[in-house]
């Protein structure tokens, strides 16, 4: 395949489309809603009103026709500024609709596309237990049926867009039976937002992201209809296996954009800042700093279109997408530390962004797959096996 990764011209236009909207939109008012833990829901409104929920989606569902490509340069552009508001469209995009078109019977996909696309409505995904964590395979969360019901009795933790005033469901794994050999089989089931039973948990209190939603669940006798199954019953691990290969391509981007947004921050600083009679950017230590973080974000950038174009021609990607959210979220953390020093004292004040930054990057190493995973993922398709 080929590695030219420069954007086609309407690639091109919706990145710019999205710079806009984050630097004229986002910029001014994110910082608020990240100092009050509040959710910015005008601000997600004006997302879906732009289409950026919809973007992999065909038109037949309410989407905007583009691809994960799109998505990811819509995240990036965002991350630049802020990433609740990009976590928040990466979750309601890559883990709310995605499982549902990915594996949905057309009866869910008209029901629940349409909205999600729109962002009119957001959807979760339940994967994620508190005694379990990146053993996503020891699922103790229960479903059985009873009749024409599914009942589902466990609890679900760290779970993004879980709790907001518009989400309308929450995909949820759940153990439905066991194999012939003793290990259980998963599936996941669509619980929309209210049913009687399912309870949503306070919002944490987070070192960062903030802006965003997340929150603990339980599920207590929860009664949903069979048809509300997503997927093949027992296959629900490895659609969700596939949902986060695709997840990762995301993250990657949005991290990318974090990255990127350290080296966009550090650059203004640099020439404003003087210190000795001239602009701190004409010391060379910082000079060799800012290129080291442009050189970083430059090679994320290069990982995760990487990642994304071979999704989106249909080729094998699961070892591209952990190698570049790997590399993307180390160099998010790294520009982020980067950028809160050149900043020296003023990086540690949240009126800057850098300091937000620094807060939002630590996350990108450990959400959708840790970097220990990640690892044991590239070896095993270089085909080591411990």
């Amino acid at each position: 395949m080929s590695l030219d990764h420069r954007l086609t011209p309407e690639h091109e236009e919706l990145r710019r489309t999205v710079e806009e909207f984050a630097h004229d939109v986002v910029a001014p008012k994110i910082g608020d809603f990240y100092e009050r833990h509040e959710f910015p829901y005008e601000i997600v409104r004006e997302m879906g009103r732009m289409g950026l929920f919809g973007l992999p989606f065909p038109e037949e569902y309410g989407g905007m026709g583009g691809d994960y490509l799109a998505l990811g340069i819509a995240l990036e552009e965002l991350a630049r500024v802020d990433s609740s508001v990009a976590i928040t469209l990466e979750a309601g995009v890559s883990l709310g609709a995605m499982p549902v078109f990915r594996f949905g019977t057309e009866e869910q996909k008209r029901e629940w596309l349409p909205r999600l696309c729109s962002g009119e409505m957001l959807g979760a995904f339940g994967l994620t237990e508190p005694d379990c964590g990146s053993d996503a395979g020891g699922t103790k969360t229960t479903a059985r049926r009873e009749g024409d019901e599914w009942v589902i009795n466990g609890s679900k933790c760290f779970i993004t867009n879980s709790g907001t005033d518009i989400t309308g469901l929450v995909t949820v794994t759940a153990v439905t039976g066991r194999k012939p050999d003793g290990k259980p089989e998963i599936s996941a089931i669509i619980v929309p937002s209210g049913t009687p039973g399912f309870t949503v948990a306070a919002p944490y209190s987070k070192v960062g992201w903030n802006a965003s939603d997340t929150r603990e669940l339980s599920f207590s006798d929860v009664r949903v209809p069979v048809g509300n199954l997503l997927g093949e019953e027992g296959r629900g691990y490895a659609q969700f296996l596939r949902i986060l290969d695709e997840g990762r391509i995301a993250i990657s981007a949005l991290a990318t954009g974090l990255a990127q947004g350290c080296v966009d921050e550090s650059v203004a600083y640099a020439k404003e800042r003087h210190t000795f009679g001239r602009p701190i950017g004409s010391n060379q230590a910082i000079q060799f700093k800012i290129a080291d973080m442009e050189m970083r974000a430059h090679m994320a950038r290069v990982g995760w279109r990487d990642a994304a174009s071979r999704l989106v021609q249909g080729e094998p990607f699961k070892k591209e997408a952990a190698l570049a959210k790997l590399y993307s979220s180390t160099v998010a953390v790294d520009n982020a530390r980067e950028a809160t020093q050149i900043h020296g004292g003023y990086g540690f004040m949240n009126e800057y962004p850098v300091a937000r930054m620094w807060r939002d990057s630590k996350i990108l190493e450990i959400g959708e797959g840790t970097s220990e995973v990640q690892r044991m993922l590239i070896a095993r398709e270089l085909g080591l096996t411990g």
